[in-house]
């Protein structure tokens, strides 16, 4: 038997160590992250399919997990995509400000309003799907910058975008509906979201792991099984057929999300008493 640790060391706690299961997760995610599904929506179906992770630790665990991945990403395209930087600059500040602001929110919420929170969420990004598979979405323009009131708007918009990261809403739908809005190259959606995902999710993601609000294994997973995933989509892969996979993203976010809203409504089970007689036995209530 080890002895036990000296008087006043520090235990520290093993890292855990990804399952197979989590790391295929990370991986699958963000390819078609990469290519332009998204990866939250995905990752959390997949989460709630298999009961990996508390519902209440989903929002933080997305956003620490996916966190390598993404600045990869960005890294990838802001380098390879041309963009006015003054707009680049001023849409990811606001949405690191927006993170900042929406993390410290939903990092304090209980287990309900944060099921009932993700449930819409899921709901928002797959109508976001299937508008742009429908072309809803304006085909945007030849800008590569904004300037004046549509800068205003840009800014507003990507910090309202931002806030909604840290509950599991996605930006890449949203962002690229908003920049074809306001006459921009559709292209551009690519540098400003990885970028703005580049630096928004490492702050979101301080709160969170501040507070503890999310899940060890499977936000390891997803960032040693997400990196390598990014580099073969990014330079191997390139491009792939994609509408089946859209379809089928959808059908599985939106069955995710009535059972997120079922089981924020479904009543909550008494714990059993604490017993205080010392004689072992728990007495109802």
């Amino acid at each position: 038997m080890p002895p036990p640790p000296a008087s006043g060391s520090v235990t520290v706690a093993p890292v855990p160590r990804p399952s197979p299961f989590q790391l295929a997760l990370g991986f699958v995610t963000n390819f078609f992250d990469t290519l332009g599904i998204g990866s939250f929506a995905p990752t959390t179906a997949a989460f709630r399919a298999r009961r990996l992770v508390a519902d209440e630790l989903i929002p933080g665990t997305l956003n620490v997990g996916h966190t390598p991945p993404t600045v990869i990403q960005a890294v990838i395209f802001v380098t390879a995509i041309r963009v006015d930087v003054l707009t680049l600059v001023l849409l990811i500040g606001a949405s690191v400000l927006g993170a900042w602001i929406g993390a410290g929110i939903v990092s304090a919420w209980q287990r309900r309003k944060i099921q009932r929170g993700m449930a819409i969420a899921l709901l928002v990004a797959a109508a976001f799907t299937v508008l742009r598979m429908t072309g809803v979405f304006p085909a945007g323009g030849d800008a590569l910058g904004l300037r004046g009131a549509l800068l205003i708007g840009g800014v507003l918009g990507n910090f309202v975008l931002g806030a909604l990261m840290t509950l599991g809403i996605g930006l890449y739908a949203p962002c690229m509906a908003m920049v074809s809005l306001f006459g921009m190259n559709p292209r551009t959606a690519f540098p400003i979201m990885m970028g703005s995902c580049a630096f928004l999710m490492p702050v979101a993601s301080a709160r969170f792991l501040r507070t503890g609000r999310y899940d060890r294994s499977s936000a390891l997973g997803l960032a040693i099984g997400g990196v390598p995933a990014v580099l073969l989509a990014a330079f191997v892969v390139k491009s792939l057929p994609l509408d089946a996979v859209r379809v089928l993203v959808v059908v599985v976010i939106a069955y995710t999300a009535a059972r997120l809203w079922l089981d924020s409504r479904a009543p909550v089970r008494a714990a059993p008493a604490t017993d205080k007689t010392g004689t072992g036995e728990n007495r109802a209530p």
